[in-house]
């Protein structure tokens, strides 16, 4: 070696000196330095029993990890409770965390030039938060769900946490009584894991698994079972392959891979969510997408899953059924998936599910056949109109009349709302607006399944119509419209709504209108003044001035 060079590569050592030094401290020896680094991101917490188990899951993965020949290194990732802080002020943080953990993962792998990353999440926000990071970040990752939580029981029913919502609004109609109101609040929820049913976590689970960067089966797995560990030992070792084969996420989350996502979104009937965090996560790749593709591919795949909220079954009887890769095949079969799409594996999603069979199992009914869908198209419908000149989402599974056309009730909150509904003064024809809880004016865009879960305890989940510029729990179902922009705090449509005004809500014909004259509304329009910000210092302060429209997946980059 020239004598340049070789003091060159001296000096280089010299200055990783400290580095190492402060690596030997945490377990590092001399064998150890020219191995692969891996970042654990570790969502555990006893906040909520979506991430209790995950513990164990970033233990097992950083053995496998070890086993492997790469140097895990885990660090810390907050969660919160989507369930536990739903109808309080609390829920305004829940979107706004999503940031929060895109931010600090983003901050700990690119600070520790990491080489790899294996994601752990359960709960709705930590998991979409991972992926923005891993999709910005681009080094070689792998994300492991902590699983679903298995059903509680009572009077040969399964319950899930949707159970509980539910139940209070029966209760306040007077059709179920405190002991039953107890003995299901009691039962609903009965160990770790993730809300049951095809709500947020299991849907984002669903979607990074159709999209590769999960593997196979691991997204139906209850977290209480011995193969959810296995599962993230087996993905430990697969991220070590990726990392040798520099396989990278954006290789893996391509255009056609968005349209697999969607198209599995459709067809498992999942939540309206989704909609606003593929976007986001789009966003961060690089690539395209837009409302316009939900509601194009939504067109072309049915309904194939009856899976709770509106439907029958849970996660774990859907995993018994063949889990996502069955519903996959199927619509490979009819040309609705892009097979030659890459997954974390190295191999494309054909070669995934070249042993799958093309149609379900004869012996359950989770999963219909082709022949006899559940609903002929997708679930999601984008609805527009003078009420949402960028768009809004609908969920109109479960919906028996898909439109109404009635008088607005109209709370600038969703606890004026909610007391409304629990006080019985939500008649049957109403259209209930629900505004300023947008990304913007919340701040935060709040779930609603506080009044939607009250309007179907009471009965009125098919005569009331109800929009709002928020959104809507994984487990919301009913006659009912979110995400609506532009939003109220910046002057959209819905702001200038007022008590009594004629309202069209039409999921056929993807229409959200309000029942005036162009030239009453430019006129509300000229009035308008927007509210005082709600809240001045904090974090949620400094999102509000930073978040862009749901319409663009309520990204603050």
């Amino acid at each position: 070696m020239p004598d340049n060079r070789r003091s060159r590569a001296v000096t280089q050592g010299f200055q990783r000196a400290p580095n190492r030094a402060l690596l030997r401290a945490v377990g590092f020896g001399d064998g150890d330095f020219d191995k692969p680094i891996v970042g654990v991101a570790n969502t555990h917490s006893t906040i909520t029993p979506c991430n209790m188990g995950i513990g164990a899951l970033a233990v097992r993965a950083e053995a496998a990890l070890r086993e492997a020949g790469a140097m895990p290194q885990v660090f810390g990732v907050i969660t919160i409770s989507d369930g536990i802080a739903m109808g309080t002020e609390g829920m305004k943080y829940s979107l706004v965390s999503r940031e929060v953990i895109a931010d600090s993962i983003e901050t700990v792998c690119n600070g520790q030039s990491m080489d790899g990353l294996l994601a752990l999440g359960g709960c709705d926000k930590n998991m979409p938060g991972a992926m923005i990071a891993i999709a910005r970040v681009n080094i070689p990752a792998v994300f492991v769900y902590g699983g679903t939580i298995k059903p509680g029981q009572y009077q040969d029913r399964d319950l899930t946490i949707v159970s509980v919502f539910e139940a209070v609004g029966q209760y306040s109609a007077q059709t179920l009584d405190e002991q039953e109101l107890c003995e299901i609040e009691r039962r609903a929820c009965p160990g770790v894991g993730s809300c049951g049913g095809m709500y947020t976590a299991n849907t984002m689970a669903a979607i990074f698994e159709t999209m590769g960067m999960s593997l196979p089966y691991s997204s139906t797995m209850a977290a209480e079972d011995a193969e959810k560990a296995d599962s993230a030992a087996e993905s430990a070792e697969v991220l070590v392959q990726a990392i040798t084969r520099h396989i990278l996420p954006r290789d893996i989350l391509t255009r056609r891979a968005f349209e697999n996502a969607i198209a599995v979104l459709m067809a498992l009937g999942g939540s309206t969510n989704a909609v606003l965090h593929l976007p986001a996560i789009a966003h961060a790749a690089g690539v395209p997408l837009t409302l316009d593709d939900f509601e194009a591919i939504g067109r072309r795949v049915p309904v194939l899953c009856d899976l709770k909220p509106s439907g029958h079954y849970v996660a774990t009887d859907l995993h018994r059924a063949g889990g996502i890769p069955q519903v996959m095949k199927l619509l490979l079969a009819h040309g609705l998936l892009h097979g030659d799409a890459l997954t974390v594996t190295g191999r494309t999603i054909a070669e995934a599910l070249k042993d799958v069979p093309e149609e379900p199992r004869a012996d359950q009914d989770v999963i219909r056949p082709w022949s006899k869908p559940l609903y002929p198209r997708g679930h999601l419908a984008v609805l527009k109109g003078n009420l949402a000149e960028e768009g809004a989402v609908a969920k109109t599974s479960g919906v028996k009349i898909p439109k109404i056309t009635g008088p607005a009730r109209v709370f600038d909150s969703e606890e004026a709302c909610t007391e409304a509904i629990l006080a019985r003064r939500i008649r049957p024809g109403d259209v209930v607006v629900i505004r300023y809880e947008g990304p913007k004016g919340g701040p935060g865009m709040r779930e609603m399944l506080s009044p939607t879960a009250a309007l179907v305890g009471q009965g009125l989940g098919d005569s009331v119509g109800l929009i709002t510029d928020g959104r809507f729990s994984g487990g919301t179902y009913g006659m009912v419209v979110g995400h609506v922009a532009p939003e109220a705090a910046v002057g959209g449509a819905i702001a200038l709504v007022q008590e009594g005004d004629s309202i069209t809500l039409d999921a056929e014909r993807r229409l959200l209108q309000l029942n005036i004259s162009d030239e009453e509304l430019a006129r509300r329009r000229a009035a308008w003044r927007p509210p005082a910000p709600r809240y001045a210092r904090g974090v949620l302060a400094k999102y509000a001035k930073q978040v862009s429209s749901a319409s663009t997946g309520a990204v603050t980059d």
